[in-house]
């Protein structure tokens, strides 16, 4: 999408337009093509994509506009009690996270970064008033178990290595029609570019205002699924205050983000899009499409590709001058009863380093440390994951990766700088029943070589402890 100041429309009205239209558009398309909402009943959410157990906290679209489903709380006792109130009260969840995280890195300048924190978060979802409204909440804390002064850095407290408390989450839904909801004011919110980036002890929240639906058609089992919004500031990870998106992309500027996009989906192919508008600031373009030729109990083969562009707009603000960039990916899953085998590839343009300020960058050649979106960069990656449940114990993974990235440039220049090499090791514990069911253990370690740099190798420890309790 392409606007112009000068033309009169602002951010906050592109916005509202895009919501208008988008709402207009999900009423309508069910007729005849997809079932009608307004005639059936409630579609149930979309299955939710699962944890990244074996891979990166990273967002694409087939997780972007899906809904999270309900679980059943550990305290039945407590459930029944409610069973006679009001469909608000009954419905509503209460999720406890408890947190332990532990992070050790040495940069290429040799800097130590070094933190153990306690934490977690406090979750709260209403069910529906009277159909049409609900709320929600989220309180999310990180307090230092260990944090010398002089090894700040590690993102998991803030820049001083003060733990915080923060009211990430704070919001109103208002159901339109059935599969139709908008939502207001704080909120979590998880797509390619604009997402939670929950790799640290707090996520990404933001404040926004949101509309997003789906429809089905069920004949043809095939989901339309939808949204459009406009999000004026972000709270970063270590941070208990929310500060403009323009602020948190580099510029001297406050300025938000309207964005919509749309996907539709099968169980065997998923084509989606999204667009992201910041006034003066940057527009950035996504498309995805991914497809299963094989899927069974022991086999499976999973293709996908992506492709994003962006570009400075109106007074370029963000670095004083214009730019243009993009890069295109290649993905292949081959799955063989609890092993997997990823190849991926990645190529970016020459204009610029592509960015990512409000969340995780969705390459797929992005992994731990590394995103390999350097101007001229491309990547190949290699990825071995196991699911040792059938062999030793039952929710115990891991994985190895090497990433090569080659090519890049110097953007201003276009002189040819280092090539780069991450290697990742993952392990992780997560039973999937049981008296442990909740718990998620992983240990992480990352080694980046720099060939050609001045300062050339990065090491990275992780340890992360969580146990999910969901009360209601």
């Amino acid at each position: 999408m392409t606007f112009d100041r000068k033309s009169g429309k602002s951010a906050i009205q592109t916005a509202v337009g895009i919501v208008i239209l988008t709402v207009s558009i999900g009423l309508a398309v069910p007729l005849p093509v997809f079932e009608s909402s307004a005639r059936a009943q409630e579609p149930p959410p979309e299955e939710e994509a699962p944890a990244p157990v074996l891979g990166e906290e990273v967002t694409h679209m087939d997780e972007t506009f899906s809904e999270k489903r309900p679980r059943p709380g550990r305290f039945p006792r407590l459930e029944e009690q409610l069973i006679d109130t009001t469909p608000f009260i009954r419905d509503s969840e209460i999720d406890l996270n408890l947190r332990t995280y532990y992070l050790s890195s040495v940069a290429f300048d040799d800097a130590k970064s070094e933190a153990w924190t306690l934490g977690g978060s406090l979750v709260y979802r209403s069910g529906w008033l009277l159909d049409h409204f609900g709320a929600g909440a989220a309180l999310y804390t990180s307090q230092p178990l260990y944090a010398p002064d002089d090894r700040a850095g590690t993102t998991l407290l803030q820049p001083n290595q003060k733990g915080f408390t923060v009211v990430g989450q704070l919001y109103g839904k208002i159901r339109l029609v059935a599969g139709n909801h908008f939502s207001f004011y704080r909120l979590e919110l998880n797509s390619p570019f604009i997402n939670k980036n929950d790799s640290r002890m707090s996520p990404n929240t933001f404040e926004a205002y949101a509309f997003q639906g789906n429809s089905r058609d069920r004949k043809r089992g095939l989901n339309l699924a939808y949204g459009a919004g406009y999000v004026a500031k972000i709270k970063p990870q270590n941070s208990e205050t929310f500060i403009p998106m323009s602020t948190a992309a580099g510029a001297d500027a406050k300025r938000g983000v309207a964005a919509a996009g749309a996907r539709v989906s099968s169980s065997a192919i998923s084509i989606g899009a999204i667009d992201y508008y910041s006034e003066d600031i940057i527009d950035i373009g996504y498309a995805e499409a991914r497809y299963t030729p094989f899927s069974a109990d022991q086999f499976g083969l999973d293709l996908s590709a992506q492709f994003t562009n962006q570009r400075s707009v109106g007074d370029n603000l963000l670095t004083g001058n214009s730019f243009a960039t993009n890069q295109a990916g290649l993905l292949a899953d081959s799955r063989y009863g609890g092993a997997i085998f990823t190849l991926a590839y990645s190529r970016d343009s020459t204009g610029a380093d592509l960015q990512s300020p409000w969340g995780s960058f969705p390459g797929y050649t992005s992994v731990q440390l590394q995103n390999f979106n350097r101007a001229g960069e491309q990547a190949a990656m290699i990825k071995g994951s196991y699911d040792f449940s059938r062999l030793l114990i039952d929710g115990l993974a891991g994985y190895l990766l090497w990433v090569h990235g080659w090519g890049a440039v110097d953007p201003d220049t276009r002189k040819p700088v280092y090539n780069q090499d991450e290697y990742d090791y993952d392990l992780q514990w997560r039973p999937n029943a049981g008296k442990m069911k909740g718990l998620w253990i992983r240990v992480r370690y990352a080694h980046v070589d720099q060939r050609g740099a001045e300062d050339s190798a990065m090491n990275e420890f992780r340890m992360i402890v969580n146990y999910d309790l969901p009360v209601l």
